[in-house]
C-alpha cells in the first residue's frame, strides 16, 4: 500500500515565515529553520519552503535559508518562488534542495518543464498549480493567483506530467486558509488521470480533513501550514489518527 506524505508548508516573505488567506492579509509566524526543526522531530515526511515575495534582489537571502535548512535538517525538503530559467533550479539544488518547484514562469514557457526535467531529471521537478474554481470548473492562475490563464487545471497538469513533471502540487485558492477542507473533488480528478504523485494545498483545518483527502481524494501527499503554525494540531497525533483509519503513513 502506498505511504501518503504530510508535508508542512512555509511561504517565506523577507526572511520570515508568514501566513495568510487566499494568498493575502500575511502574520508573521516564526523562523523556517526553528520552525522546520519541529516539523522534522514531530514526523514529517517533507518540507516546502516557498519564497512568496521573490525578487532579484532577495535571491542571495533566500539561497543562504536553503542551506541552512540543508545544514540544520535531515529529511527531504523543496523550494520554490520566482523560478523563471534553468540555471534558478540549479543554483537552488546546489544550495540543498531536494526538489524545486515552478509555476508562473512553466505557464508562461511550457516547453521550461522539459528542460528542467531533461537537466536535473523528474524527480526533482514539482510543477505548483493554484487553481480557482469558476462556473464549474478548475482553472490556472499565476503570479501569486493574481492572474487568470486560459489552462483547465486538469488539462495542464497532463500537459506537465506528458513534459516529465514528478509531481504535481495543487493549491485550491478557494480553500486556501478557510480551514474548511480540501478540494477533494479536483484532487481525485488530477489523482485518477495522472501517473505521477498529486500533492494536495489549501484548506485543512481539522484530522478529518486529511483523511477525507487520502480516502476520497486518492492525494499522495497533503501540504498544510496554518494548521501546524499556529498549533492547531502536532504532525505525529495526525499521523496516528490517520493509521488508525486505515491510511498508511511512516511513523
Amino acid at each position: 500500500m502506498l505511504t501518503r506524505r504530510i508535508i508542512p508548508c512555509l511561504d517565506v516573505h523577507r526572511g520570515q515565515t508568514v501566513k495568510g488567506v487566499q494568498f493575502m492579509d500575511l502574520q508573521p509566524v516564526g523562523d523556517p529553520v526553528q520552525l522546520g526543526q519541529l516539523y522534522a522531530q514531530q514526523g514529517a515526511d517533507e518540507l516546502a519552503y516557498l519564497d512568496i515575495s521573490a525578487t532579484v534582489e532577495s535571491r542571495r537571502a533566500w539561497e543562504a535559508l536553503i542551506r541552512r535548512v540543508a545544514r540544520q535538517l535531515n529529511i527531504p525538503f523543496m523550494v520554490g518562488g520566482g523560478v523563471r530559467a534553468v540555471d534558478d533550479v540549479e543554483r537552488m539544488l546546489r544550495a540543498g534542495a531536494d526538489k524545486v518547484s515552478v509555476n508562473s514562469a512553466a505557464v508562461r514557457e511550457p516547453e521550461l518543464v522539459s528542460r528542467l526535467s531533461r537537466e536535473f531529471g523528474s524527480q526533482c521537478i514539482v510543477v505548483a498549480i493554484d487553481a480557482r474554481k469558476e462556473n464549474g470548473d478548475w482553472w490556472v492562475y499565476t503570479h501569486g493567483g493574481r492572474r487568470r490563464t486560459a489552462w483547465r487545471a486538469l488539462d495542464w497538469a497532463m500537459e506537465v506530467t506528458q513534459r516529465g513533471a514528478g509531481e504535481i502540487l495543487l493549491t485550491s485558492m478557494n480553500h486556501d486558509g478557510s480551514r474548511e477542507g480540501f478540494a477533494v473533488e479536483i484532487v481525485r480528478r488530477l489523482a485518477e488521470a495522472l501517473p505521477i504523485p498529486v500533492i494536495a494545498s489549501g484548506g485543512a483545518g481539522k484530522k478529518e480533513h486529511f483523511l477525507q483527502l487520502f480516502r476520497q481524494g486518492r492525494a499522495d501527499a497533503a501540504l498544510a501550514a496554518s494548521v501546524f503554525h499556529f498549533g492547531h494540531m502536532r504532525i505525529d497525533q495526525l499521523k496516528h489518527y490517520l493509521k488508525e483509519n486505515g491510511i498508511e503513513v511512516r511513523l
